[in-house]
């Protein structure tokens, strides 16, 4: 599936990288999936940071590479995140061995490197790539796929 509508912007700070993930996180809601895609030191654990802070999640968010995923409970009414690394994973395989649709219904659940995944999990996703330029400022194109993510673009 393609992208409906794609925006950019441009984070020439960490603090505007998390104040970008911030206003991202306070709009999400159980069910989502958003997936983070970019090289190594384009920002995905930032931006997953700011998202953390935006949806008042408890615990420290750190990339996940290590354990896979992280789950961050809610401090109050929201939902909770599900913080998840498929770098390390194999194949579409391991994706399924950790039961993410289940997560989907509950939670958000945020997936750095899961481009090649993302269409597997659900069919409604954004999409957020990062690109670190060489002067360290990071662009970001934003697309969403399907309805939920189109709706949300325009708002």
């Amino acid at each position: 599936m393609s992208a409906d509508v794609a925006s950019t912007a441009e984070l020439a700070t960490p603090e505007e990288a998390l104040d970008f993930g911030r206003r991202l996180g306070s709009g999400l809601r159980a069910g989502d999936l958003v997936v983070l895609d970019g090289p190594l030191g384009a920002g995905k654990t930032v931006l997953a940071k700011g998202i953390a802070a935006g949806m008042g999640v408890t615990g420290q968010v750190t990339s996940p590479t290590f354990v896979i995923a992280r789950v961050h409970r809610p401090t109050g009414d929201g939902p909770a995140l599900v913080h998840v690394d498929a770098y390390r994973l194999g194949g579409l395989e391991d994706i399924d061995d950790l039961d993410l649709d289940t997560d989907l219904t509950d939670a958000v659940v945020v997936v750095e490197w899961g481009a090649e995944v993302a269409a597997r999990l659900a069919d409604e996703y954004l999409m957020v790539r990062l690109h670190r330029r060489a002067d360290d400022v990071r662009e970001v194109v934003l697309e969403p796929h399907g309805e939920r993510w189109h709706a949300w673009s325009r708002s």
